[in-house]
């Protein structure tokens, strides 16, 4: 009796199981086409980005290009000990905290305005070129950029500090006083790519349904209420995960563009850990040293992504995961 049950027990997960595969096979054939068109992004993120990963492993060890990761020694932990002892470390750790904060406080919050305000334009045509306006900067190289800023800031007959020569009779040198380095830095940054943040929130603004807005119309809403009660809670959602991303590259200060703007002068306060790992890794052939910089690094991230999908959660919101 117990081995009749058995069987029919088993022949009864196996037909489950098979139902299933065929559920997924049909489902599969169905959207054929669009896993077809997901495959060029999961090969990207698997070529560049999962299969580098093995390389990590050069972190501990003292890696030498002649005998490969496999014959080379492991030293376990003794380039993050190194770092962490290591005089500079300090200030690079607060360059890079303070210029990630910079981008959080100031930069972040911008497309979320510039968002709201688009949405508030009527004529079609007008909005469709403040959005073009707002997204060229975005296709311009930092190497432009900085060259533009380059030729307004300069004492050499830049053309702001022109200005500033003649109504104070002085001039200013923004590209060498280490003062001005970090608001030229996050300048720049909004200046670039503040439009082009604004895609993903006007996505989430065209998705909000008008007859709310009718409705509290009718109940004597003005502007700020409508803002406040309808327009924000829809994108907040959309807000909280940019953020966790955000927050994913906190310390992702951009190595180009710092690297373009640090001169001797400021170097003290423009020094952070993407320009320390390149000048140890490339440039001094450092490469277990510099991939030890850059897992710390890395790992910072990944905590702050987890406590803050963590944080969004615990409050009832929507997380990356």
């Amino acid at each position: 009796m117990k081995a009749d049950l058995t069987l029919q027990s088993g022949r009864s997960d196996g037909q489950v199981r098979k139902s299933k595969f065929g559920l997924l096979m049909k489902e599969f054939i169905r959207d054929k086409w669009l896993y077809l068109m997901m495959l060029p992004g999961v090969a990207y993120f698997l070529i560049f980005k999962y299969v580098p990963m093995y390389g990590l492993i050069m972190a501990f060890q003292d890696y030498k290009p002649h005998l490969g990761f496999m014959e080379s020694p492991w030293v376990g932990l003794k380039h993050f000990e190194r770092f962490f002892s290591e005089p500079q470390f300090g200030m690079l750790f607060r360059n890079t905290i303070i210029i990630a904060i910079y981008n959080l406080v100031f930069f972040f919050p911008l497309p979320i305005i510039l968002s709201l305000m688009m949405n508030e334009l009527r004529r079609e045509r007008f909005k469709r070129f403040v959005q073009t306006l707002i997204y060229i900067p975005h296709f311009v190289s930092w190497v432009v950029v900085v060259g533009i800023f380059y030729m307004l800031l300069t004492t050499e007959n830049g053309i702001l500090n022109e200005l500033i020569y003649a109504i104070s009779g002085k001039k200013i040198a923004f590209l060498l006083e280490p003062e001005w380095f970090r608001t030229m830095i996050i300048s720049q940054s909004i200046w670039k790519e503040v439009g082009w943040g604004t895609i993903i929130f006007l996505a989430a603004l065209s998705g909000v349904d008008m007859q709310l807005y009718e409705a509290v119309r009718i109940d004597g809403a003005g502007r700020w209420r409508q803002l406040w009660h309808i327009t924000l809670p829809a994108i907040r959602s959309t807000i909280i995960i940019l953020m966790i991303l955000r927050l994913g590259n906190f310390l992702d200060s951009g190595f180009e563009h710092i690297f373009l703007m640090i001169t001797p002068t400021n170097r003290e306060v423009g020094e952070v850990f993407d320009t320390y790992v390149y000048t140890k890794g490339l440039t001094q052939a450092q490469y277990s040293y510099s991939a030890a910089v850059g897992l710390f690094k890395s790992a910072i991230g990944l905590v702050l992504v987890l406590g803050s999908n963590w944080l969004a959660k615990r409050f009832g919101q929507e997380g990356v995961y």
